[in-house]
């Protein structure tokens, strides 16, 4: 069909249908399933679609301002309702029921909630709220989280039409042409684009998912569309080099651009200007352009069910682990493509082609506007409703209380072995994500200093010795058993922390901003001068593995410690667990084993952690190894007695932590006589 059409306008320039789009939509999809999935490390499929929406939306525009003088708001709306609402409340909707059927009862209000941004078109500045790390492997993604960038398509949809129509008329009533159209368009590029990069580096999530952060590639799009009349007057030699350039731009662009590269940044504008050229050539209709690889049945296809398969294959990739239950292997990655598309298939003629396609509403817009406004009401009604519905977990009887944790290796041991999860533990799932220590200090991640606070003190104010507790949030998640252990020994107790900052003198690089963490090198410089204010008695380090670790970062940081006079203290590194525990146990309550993890697993980068220890051990550092409190027989149990050891995928529960001052005190107490 699509070669079809090309023979026929083989003669003209400017075309109402571009096999080229449809082509290049098709690529976009590809690499957005593609990189989401982990088939292939290829970025910038949405920036590519942006650029098509900014194209096809201000061509139709123009065209209606260029014929009638105005827009119609009713006709416009009503095709964005009938091509974009339908499908998205029913991907909605059933990624809601998988959620309740497969997905942690933990997280399911959380879900609804982004269920509703998404449905009203606002989940990109959830997102932003959020602080989420769109990259994170860590089982935090939600499956409603690919929604941001249709949220910004819809608010551009919103006041694009407005917009256009006001800076349209004031620039025939000034210029008499549409002069101010585009320098109000290049204005928009220039500022959007300077926005995104100079926030890149400061606040990821705000550059990455922000409307005026990325309106500018949309724009970008619109641009060329108020160009595409001199565009098309190009020579059509000149413009089948440029479309074949831009196709090559767009796919080596995308392919130099990982997931460590800081985005948006400038990054994205590799994909936006090669899409920019791939449709600027199509303009001229170039004989021997990227159209001739563009234009074929199989892209033709694809393109008709991308905006169903970009609807459908986020919650598959999200829910898929839990769904079948077992560790998602590069097998189920192509599982979760495969499945999406033919689900994007399904609904593509089942509902997009009908809702799209229906000639009452093409003969009465303001019926698909209606139809539109009341499916979101209503997608947003359930959406609501789901977060009011009771959770899918069990209640402890009444009277019931926790019991202990660990008192020896043997319930450690006798934890290995168990299988389900009391009614007890199960009452106290639902709070287990925000069981963290409430004791101490810790610093954000964009805190350049460390200033002393009393919320830093903990244990006995004014004990007569001082142990300072230093390091990341693997030491802040000690604080509550430390406070217990100062009181009782009357020791006060100071916290100096910092999330994800080691305090010994690695590089480290923050995932949420993809860039080198100064803030934590500043910070650290800080830290080291308060150390050597407070003259501690007694200072312990705790922080975590990591793969930044080197044997001279280490060497510096103990330098530092041994010369404040104190005595040393170095804690292994608790055993990481590899997923949300709370999460697992919700969703496995009468198989808890699998959420336990082996030993050697759990303790990674062990190279790292031996050397750290060496590093302690010959600067004269007492070495408390925590792996006896979390590990017995090879495997380190979720659980262990009546108490869940982790809030998280990282961080143990301060109610565990507790249970552990009879492993703890005695070497504490030991050091600090020495003191």
């Amino acid at each position: 069909m699509s070669r079809h059409r090309t023979k026929e306008v083989k003669t003209e320039r400017l075309r109402k249908y571009r096999p080229d789009i449809q082509g290049l939509r098709a690529v976009a999809i590809m690499m957005v399933v593609s990189m989401h999935c982990g088939i292939l490390d290829i970025h910038g499929g949405v920036d590519v679609s942006f650029v098509l929406s900014g194209f096809l939306i201000g061509s139709q525009l123009f065209a209606e301002i260029e014929k009638t003088g105005k827009v119609s708001l009713t006709k416009f709306w009503a095709r964005r309702f009938r091509r974009l609402t339908p499908p998205m409340a029913v991907v909605i909707v059933g990624t809601a029921a998988l959620a309740w059927i497969y997905g942690s009862p933990l997280k399911f209000r959380d879900f609804m909630a982004d269920g509703l941004a998404a449905s009203l078109s606002f989940m990109n500045w959830r997102l932003v709220e959020t602080g989420t790390d769109y990259f994170a492997n860590d089982g935090s993604q939600s499956p409603y989280q690919h929604f941001w960038s249709l949220a910004i398509e819809e608010q551009f949809y919103v006041v694009a039409p407005l917009l256009l129509v006001a800076v349209v008329w004031v620039s025939r009533l000034i210029f008499r042409n549409r002069a101010l159209v585009a320098l109000f368009l290049m204005a928009v590029i220039g500022g959007s684009f300077y926005l995104g990069w100079s926030q890149t580096p400061e606040n990821q999530p705000l550059a990455y998912f922000s409307t005026h952060t990325r309106i500018w590639e949309i724009t970008c799009g619109v641009l060329l569309a108020l160009a595409a009349p001199l565009a098309s007057r190009m020579n059509r030699g000149v413009a089948a080099v440029v479309s074949w350039l831009g196709l090559g731009t767009v796919l080596v662009t995308a392919m130099l651009i990982t997931e460590h590269t800081p985005l948006p940044g400038y990054a994205v504008a590799g994909p936006v200007l090669g899409t920019v050229m791939v449709i600027a050539g199509g303009c001229a209709n170039p004989g021997f352009g990227a159209e001739r690889l563009l234009d074929n049945p199989v892209l033709d296809f694809v393109g008709n069910v991308s905006y169903g398969w970009y609807l459908t294959h986020w919650p598959l990739l999200v829910l898929w682990p839990s769904i079948t239950d077992r560790e998602f292997a590069f097998q189920d990655r192509l599982r979760v493509a495969v499945l999406s598309f033919l689900v994007a298939v399904v609904l593509h003629y089942a509902v997009e082609r009908k809702f799209k396609k229906n000639v009452q509403w093409v003969a009465r817009p303001w019926k698909g506007v209606f139809t539109g406004g009341f499916t979101t009401a209503g997608t947003a009604g359930a959406m609501v409703l789901a977060t009011i519905i009771p959770l899918n977990l069990a209640t402890a009887p009444s009277g019931s209380t926790l019991g202990v944790g660990f008192t020896s290796q043997a319930s450690v041991e006798d934890a290995v072995h168990r299988t389900q999860l009391s009614a007890t533990v199960q009452s106290a799932l639902q709070d287990t994500p925000k069981n963290f220590a409430e004791h101490g200090c810790i610093d954000d991640f964009e805190v350049k200093k460390f200033e002393m606070r009393d919320g830093c003190v903990a244990g006995d104010p004014k004990g007569r010795k001082t142990l300072v507790l230093m390091g990341d949030s693997h030491a802040w998640q000690w604080n509550d058993v430390y406070h217990e252990i100062g009181k009782e020994l009357g020791v006060r107790v100071v916290t100096i922390a910092k999330g994800g900052c080691s305090p010994q003198v690695y590089r480290i690089i923050n995932p949420n901003v993809n860039r080198a963490y100064t803030e934590c090198d500043s910070w650290r410089e800080s830290a080291f001068a308060e150390l050597k204010k407070i003259q501690p008695d007694v200072l312990v380090i705790a922080d975590r593995a990591r793969r930044e670790a080197n044997r001279a970062g280490a060497e510096t940081s103990f330098k530092v410690f041994k010369e404040t006079g104190a005595k040393l203290v170095y804690m292994t590194d608790t055993p990481q667990p590899g997923q949300n525990v709370p999460d697992c146990l919700a969703t496995h309550i009468d198989n808890i084993s699998l959420c336990n993890r082996k030993q050697w697993q759990a303790l990674e980068y062990p190279e790292f952690r031996t050397m750290e220890r060496e590093v302690a051990e010959k600067y004269g550092a007492e070495i408390i190894d925590t792996t006896p409190a979390f590990c017995a027989v090879d495997i380190c149990p979720a659980v262990i007695g009546d108490q869940v050891v982790y809030f998280d995928n990282s961080h143990i529960t301060s109610t565990y932590s507790k249970t552990l001052k009879p492993f703890l005190k005695p070497a504490l107490e030991e050091v600090l006589d020495k003191a």
